[in-house]
């Protein structure tokens, strides 16, 4: 964290001239918007990304393949992104990377949620790890997150302390919640004493359980006093994954399998997809005016794999699918639209790291866009309408998948696994 001590007189003043210009929302005369203007605003739609390409995050995605990347999720209409860490070079370099390109185009617009990674002692190690204490690293992190958003105050108008960092079924890694009160009462003293921008908005972004959406155990003061100190609420929501884990709302019976075309089962269940995030939202809304809390609530992270060799694909409950995912896509971000409620929807690209070790694995399978620049159904409309003209992903121009033949995509399209519920 930057210090005043011991760089003297004439240094003080040019540290104060430095903090000053780095507060400005201004970026070569034009005045940026603040968190508070574009979270909820329909024309600006928020997505999450990560440029990474391999297998591993060691190999970095470069400067010029994020530009790229921005530039596609631009010719979108995309306007927000939402990053998760910043102790790896990608969280930097994408803003460097969108003040280049608004240097070069003044109508380059594009905002940034940072996302500042929390863990607790020992995580992703051999050692056992200690939910009760954190790791050390969170300290560099949560700098490291304050250096850039006063460095880029044009770009950064969020900072998220942790992702999905106080739900216990992360066991890898989640922490107490008074660790995340901690920070994100620290983000929030550092705006109030002039050390950040005081438009800056603080979150935490973490499952709608965490935010008192569900389960009772949740409902403590420490994570009320999260709610109280944040200045809204990031919700995560995948009915995806709880067609498995929670599959009432997503199973047919055997008299809807005989009595409805396979495209009627299918639409029905991702209408009921949508109802069951939305009925989460909802439970989150009802918690926080319980608690006589009114503030914004809007979606970190929802979205939908196109591909699974386990839980959700044929062997499980048939959810992963290129069709399924553009159906999704659609009416999530047809009622967030209609709501005033930002959606970073979850996510821009495949990345393969997420579990490398399965390639077919569905954590991989996310994107709405492949790897290789292959625009997946969702978006194969755009590649009709010229929207992806003249930009390329690995210097591959975006096209469809299934070389944009929809029989051949439907093969894969199977309607919800079938569930008797007359059986114990």
């Amino acid at each position: 964290m930057y210090t005043l001590k011991n760089i003297g007189f004439y240094g003080f003043f040019i540290t104060l001239f430095w903090l000053s210009t780095s507060c400005n929302t201004q970026h070569d005369g034009m005045k940026t918007k603040t968190a508070a203007e574009i979270l909820g605003h329909p024309n600006y739609p928020a997505i999450s990304y990560g440029g990474y390409r391999k297998t591993t995050r060691d190999i970095q995605p470069t400067l010029a393949e994020i530009k790229d990347d921005l530039k596609i999720l631009h010719a979108l209409g995309f306007r927000i992104i939402r990053t998760y860490n910043v102790h790896l070079p990608q969280a930097a370099n994408i803003l460097k990377a969108i003040t280049e390109l608004k240097d070069q185009n003044p109508d380059f617009e594009m905002y940034v949620m940072l996302g500042a990674w929390i863990d607790c002692l020992n995580a992703w190690t051999e050692k056992v790890v200690n939910h009760n204490v954190e790791s050390p690293r969170n300290e560099v992190e949560i700098a490291r997150a304050v250096e850039l958003a006063n460095q880029y105050p044009d770009i950064v108008k969020i900072i998220a302390v942790g992702n999905e960092a106080m739900v216990r079924w992360a066991a890898s890694y989640y922490v107490q919640p008074y660790i995340i009160l901690k920070w994100v009462t620290h983000l929030q003293s550092l705006k109030q004493e002039g050390k950040l921008p005081k438009t800056l908005w603080v979150t935490s972004s973490d499952d709608f359980v965490s935010w008192g959406g569900g389960d009772s155990s949740y409902h403590t003061e420490e994570l009320a006093n999260i709610i109280r100190e944040v200045d809204y609420v990031s919700m995560h929501t995948y009915p995806f994954h709880n067609t498995h884990y929670n599959p009432e709302f997503w199973g047919i019976t055997p008299e809807e399998s005989f009595n409805k075309s396979h495209r009627e089962l299918i639409d029905e269940a991702m209408i009921r997809s949508r109802d069951f995030a939305i009925t989460q939202y909802n439970a989150v809304k009802k918690h926080l005016l319980s608690l006589g809390i009114d503030k914004p609530i809007h979606i970190g992270e929802t979205g939908w794999a196109t591909f699974s060799n386990g839980y959700y694909g044929r062997k499980g409950s048939h959810a992963a699918d290129q069709y399924k995912q553009a159906h999704y896509y659609k009416l999530m971000s047809e009622w967030t639209k209609e709501n005033g409620i930002s959606c970073f929807y979850f996510e821009a690209f495949d990345e393969p790291w997420k579990d490398a070790t399965n390639p077919k694995g569905s954590e991989n399978h996310f994107g709405l866009i492949t790897v290789d620049g292959k625009a997946k159904y969702a978006l194969w409309n755009e590649v009709d309408k010229g929207t992806f003209k003249g930009l390329t992903r690995n210097g591959n121009p975006i096209s469809k998948t299934y070389k944009g033949n929809r029989e051949n995509l439907f093969i894969s399209v199977i309607p919800p696994s079938i569930i008797d519920y007359n059986l114990n």
